[in-house]
């Protein structure tokens, strides 16, 4: 072999990203310590980008095809190595290859709860799970701050680089979009789409990616906040609370009139009043126990001020004052309900 033969075969002449692990996002060519030839061909296949790295600078980043390394083709990397007039020696330079497909069925979930301020529960707790698909759309940036110099930069790493990151930006991103907390706990299919503009921006920014699909599979709540919103999908079924009680009343006059008689009557009058006050009292949960311990009550309120105070009709307070469930006193013909007696009504 002549001395031209031994030089030309310690020079790369092609380089080309052949690996077909699709586990792998990014890895660098294996060059062997062999330097770059001028003209050297790069292959760049569908689903890559070829990043050139000099002495720890990024260089030109190149696309699917075919590219012939020479000055006027790399602008970047030439003036990075001070090639003022041009070169004809081989040069030295790390080659970085990224996948730009899509990586889908990603888990992730949060290992502690997500501290949230709900308007309608206060602060509150809650965990997510959930899948997201994502891909690279800024190959320096990735490199920069996700995979890093490794020779190879697989699948399984990023999810456990990424996972607290995702999770960090998606507790962000829900705290910063103001969604109530039923409708995370109940609407949470569409929740993953809705905060897809939230979060995005910043994960393109800060580490190249950015992720398509973002699916939370289940939220959990707090056993108090599950119980009301329970609640709230009954009170929602049932619709009006006086229409409720119209109803239970008919249905005991109903019962009465087919063989009760008056007894009867009366009988099925006071269960359906029961039932109603018992679903007066559900309604009201923990949000109706809190208002009716708030300092801003008088100590003394009116059947309208009592229906205000737990968001029900003044007909719902005068049949539970009527039946004696809640405690109260009539002055002339007024009733009237200490604060005290309202949150023993509550318990």
């Amino acid at each position: 072999m002549g001395l031209m033969d031994f030089v030309r075969g310690q020079l790369i002449e092609i380089i080309e990203g052949t690996d077909d692990d699709r586990d792998l996002i990014a890895w660098r060519f294996p060059d062997g310590d062999r330097e770059i030839k001028n003209g050297a061909q790069l292959v760049v296949r569908e689903s890559q980008r070829a990043q050139f790295v000099y002495l720890g600078q990024f260089g030109d980043t190149y696309g699917p095809g075919t590219h012939s390394l020479t000055t006027a083709n790399i602008p970047v990397l030439t003036r990075l190595l001070g090639w003022k007039y041009g070169f004809e020696s081989p040069f030295k330079a790390d080659v970085y290859f990224v996948r730009t497909r899509l990586f889908t069925g990603n888990p992730w979930g949060t290992s502690n709860p997500i501290m949230l301020r709900d308007a309608d529960f206060g602060i509150i707790r809650l965990r997510a799970f959930g899948t997201y698909d994502f891909k690279v759309v800024d190959v320096r940036q990735f490199l920069r701050n996700v995979a890093g110099t490794d020779s190879e930069f697989r699948e399984a790493e990023f999810a456990n680089v990424m996972r607290s990151r995702i999770v960090s930006v998606f507790s962000d991103a829900l705290a910063t979009a103001n969604i109530p907390a039923l409708d995370v706990a109940r609407r949470y299919q569409e929740l993953g789409e809705a905060l897809l503009p939230v979060i995005n921006p910043v994960l393109r920014k800060s580490y190249g990616i950015e992720i398509p699909n973002l699916v939370v599979e289940s939220v959990t709540v707090p056993p108090e906040v599950e119980k009301a919103i329970d609640t709230r999908a009954e009170m929602a079924a049932i619709g009006n609370m006086n229409d409720y009680v119209k109803y239970q009343v008919a249905q005991g006059f109903s019962h009465g009139g087919a063989g009760g008689g008056t007894a009867g009557f009366g009988a099925d009058l006071a269960v359906g009043l029961v039932m109603a006050q018992q679903v007066l009292k559900q309604a009201t949960g923990v949000m109706g126990e809190a208002t009716a311990t708030s300092p801003g009550l008088p100590d003394v309120l009116s059947p309208s001020q009592v229906a205000q105070a737990l968001g029900v009709t003044e007909a719902n307070v005068a049949a539970s004052l009527e039946s004696g469930d809640l405690k109260g006193k009539k002055i002339g013909t007024e009733w009237r309900v200490t604060r005290a007696a309202l949150g023993e009504f509550l318990k």
